[in-house]
């Protein structure tokens, strides 16, 4: 099982939550770890740029009832022997949960994902994709109960692969998981022609010779793929793990591998930790988690 010793929750008591918590209790049962379940209280004013700032304090009452329903929700947790620890924050939920998450030595982030069909209605700065953005360990986003369709445990895993360094370290990642689940997994390589505008040309209004020579190619390009993925399945792998390659946009294909599994889980690295500006928006990452009906596990380099 994929080392999940410290699992950090954060949870706002919606639904939505709730249904992030149920991940977190399964993945820490799977790899027998504790989770730490994170609340972060937003004062009702921000301080103001320029002016010291002053003591940011949480009612103490509103403390206790904040550490009750916490409690409430992971009891089924701590009936299965769970260890769950409890921490309270005070300030902006992203910033909060970043700390956190590195202060503790997290090994994951579990967070729901709110809004219509995932981050689909979110907007660039919200929790979820500041968290997905910054933290320095794997972060899962579980989208709404109402727009999933998987289930648990994971049955059925889609790993993403493009050869890159954090595509293979999502592979290992993904491997963990499935040998603690017993899962089925998806190994899918997705090939972005470079002609998707304009379209790609017709091999019967090429001239023989040239059409004969794009085919082969893309032959060649397909073979390759397949047996690079191949390649990365341990001959003593003791799950079933099977192959994909598809060609057109990689969020696109990516989500409808998801759709055709269907899916319990999509695991995919993420590239440019190091370039702020690179974020999430727009890359295929983004567009998976955007739009998924599953939860997604995201790995950054």
């Amino acid at each position: 099982m994929t080392a999940m010793s410290r699992i950090l929750c954060p949870v706002d008591f919606s639904e939505t939550s709730q249904h992030a918590v149920e991940h977190a209790i399964a993945l820490a049962r799977w790899s027998r770890g504790t989770i730490v379940a994170q609340h972060v209280y937003v004062p009702p004013f921000a301080p103001i740029p320029g002016l010291p700032r002053p003591e940011l304090r949480m009612p103490d009452a509103a403390r206790q009832r904040v550490s009750d329903e916490i409690s409430a929700m992971f009891d089924e947790a701590r009936a299965d022997g769970i260890p769950v620890e409890t921490a309270i924050d005070i300030g902006h939920p992203a910033q909060m949960i970043v700390d956190r998450a590195a202060a503790v030595h997290s090994d994951l982030v579990v967070i729901g994902t709110h809004g219509t069909g995932g981050f689909q209605h979110l907007v660039l700065g919200s929790v979820a994709e500041r968290v997905l953005r910054q933290a320095h360990c794997p972060v899962l986003t579980v989208p709404p109960r109402a727009h999933a369709t998987s289930e648990l445990p994971f049955r059925r895993i889609l790993c993403a692969v493009d050869f890159s360094e954090p595509s293979l370290a999502a592979w290992r990642f993904a491997q963990g998981i499935a040998r603690g689940t017993g899962a089925h997994t998806i190994l899918l390589h997705v090939i972005e022609w470079p002609w998707r505008e304009p379209p790609a040309p017709r091999l019967d209004e090429l001239p023989a010779e040239q059409a004969a020579a794009l085919d082969e190619y893309r032959r060649y390009v397909d073979r390759t793929a397949r047996v690079r993925l191949e390649g990365l399945i341990p001959p003593d792998a003791d799950t079933p793990v099977s192959v994909q390659v598809a060609d057109g946009r990689p969020y696109v294909e990516i989500l409808r591998a998801a759709l055709g599994g269907p899916a319990d889980l999509i695991v995919m690295g993420v590239h440019g930790r190091s370039i702020p500006d690179l974020a999430l928006f727009g890359s295929t990452a983004n567009q998976v988690v955007r739009r998924a009906t599953c939860p997604v596990m995201t790995l950054r380099s």
